[in-house]
């Protein structure tokens, strides 16, 4: 009877260690569980943000939501090449806004770019856990807040900084459904716009066409090699020159590219500068006097004979992208086309005066003000 006692009890009790063994096993199980759960929801948090969108409301309460999904229109390319022209006739479009440049987006850009140039700040960023994802992340809201709330709200939404489209491929990781028009110009009329009209871009030195010439091609190669990488169906070139010549064509096939109705608004965007829903124009914007004009010929050509002889000798070795976009480095002036007759009929309009500016423009206007473009 002792023996069957005792032999019972032994297993009772071992029975009772194995279920406490199981039991704190089970426990250290579920922790670790939890623990790796916790950092997987960390690693990952970034990609899965509680509120993806931005809910803005206009003047009648109607709504809007962005998001990162969003079909974004970037306009860009070297200053002094139409972009303001271009975003003031988006901007005529009733369901486009724009506005005036953010300036801070391409100094953001310009940012994270040496970032990740930097093997040594990588590597320390990437200790602090601010990785990649994490500052993408961060890109993605920041610039989305910028451009939604700058302005009025919109249907669809356009920034216009010129130098943005230096990480135009970048820009297109973050916003999947964005569409970019890059503004290209004769560098020679680029160029003598910048020095003329002061327009401080860092870098280049303006006092020196050469110099500036030679920034214009490296500047408009990097994000005309960006623009034919990302492909026809994201990114389009528009050549200013048959911009100002043949609005209504160029307009049309701009629009057609960004997947947006046509509306003749966009053909008269002097009518609606000021107006609300219409186009926001700042005086200090040194393309702001220009803009304000209808589409005309005026400035096409004004570069002919100001650029110094050795340079305009050395002009396709100093500005090879010239040839590759199919400007003839040799010609002055080159022939750019014939203007239609609506061009024709502003020009000499504006040649007689039988033009008024509005009034109704933003800040004051800035003389023997630079305006500043960052470089990287």
């Amino acid at each position: 009877m002792m023996r069957v006692t005792t032999r019972r009890l032994f297993l009772v009790s071992s029975l009772t260690v194995v279920v406490i063994l199981a039991m704190h096993l089970g426990q250290q199980m579920l922790e670790c569980q939890q623990i790796l759960g916790e950092e997987h929801s960390r690693q990952n948090r970034v990609m899965r943000p509680e509120n993806e969108e931005l809910i803005m409301l206009d003047n009648n309460n109607v709504e809007y939501r962005y998001s990162k999904e969003m079909p974004l229109i970037f306009v860009g390319g070297v200053p002094r090449s139409g972009t303001t022209l271009m975003r003031a006739m988006l901007d005529a479009h009733p369901d486009i806004r724009c506005g005036e440049e953010t300036r801070i987006i391409p100094r953001l850009l310009a940012m994270r770019q040496a970032w990740s140039k930097s093997g040594r700040e990588k590597m320390r960023l990437d200790e602090a856990g601010v990785t990649d994802q994490v500052l993408d992340s961060a890109m993605q809201a920041f610039i989305l807040e910028v451009i939604a709330k700058h302005g009025e709200p919109a249907k669809y939404l356009c920034n216009k900084d010129p130098f943005t489209l230096k990480s135009s491929l970048y820009l297109s990781r973050l916003f999947p459904n964005s569409k970019f028009l890059l503004m290209i110009r004769d560098g020679r009329a680029s160029v003598h716009s910048m020095i003329t009209r002061k327009v401080t871009i860092a870098g280049f030195d303006l006092s020196s066409y050469r110099d500036c010439l030679t920034k214009w091609s490296k500047a408009i190669e990097s994000m005309y090699s960006q623009c034919l990488e990302m492909g026809q169906m994201k990114c389009l070139p528009v050549y200013y020159e048959q911009l100002i010549l043949h609005p209504k064509p160029s307009m049309q096939a701009i629009m057609n590219f960004l997947d947006i109705s046509w509306d003749d608004a966009v053909l008269h965007h002097e009518e609606l500068i000021g107006k609300p829903g219409g186009v926001s124009l700042s005086k200090i914007e040194r393309s702001t006097d220009q803009v304000i004009k209808p589409v005309n010929i005026e400035a096409l050509a004004k570069w002919v004979g100001f650029i110094p002889a050795d340079v305009v000798k050395d002009m396709a070795q100093i500005a090879p992208m010239l040839a590759r976009l199919g400007y003839d480095p040799n010609a002055n002036p080159p022939v750019y086309g014939n203007p239609d007759p609506v061009v024709v009929n502003n020009t000499n309009r504006i040649m007689k005066g039988d033009f008024k500016a509005p009034s109704n423009l933003k800040g004051h206007f800035q003389v023997n003000q630079n305006t500043s473009f960052s470089h990287w």
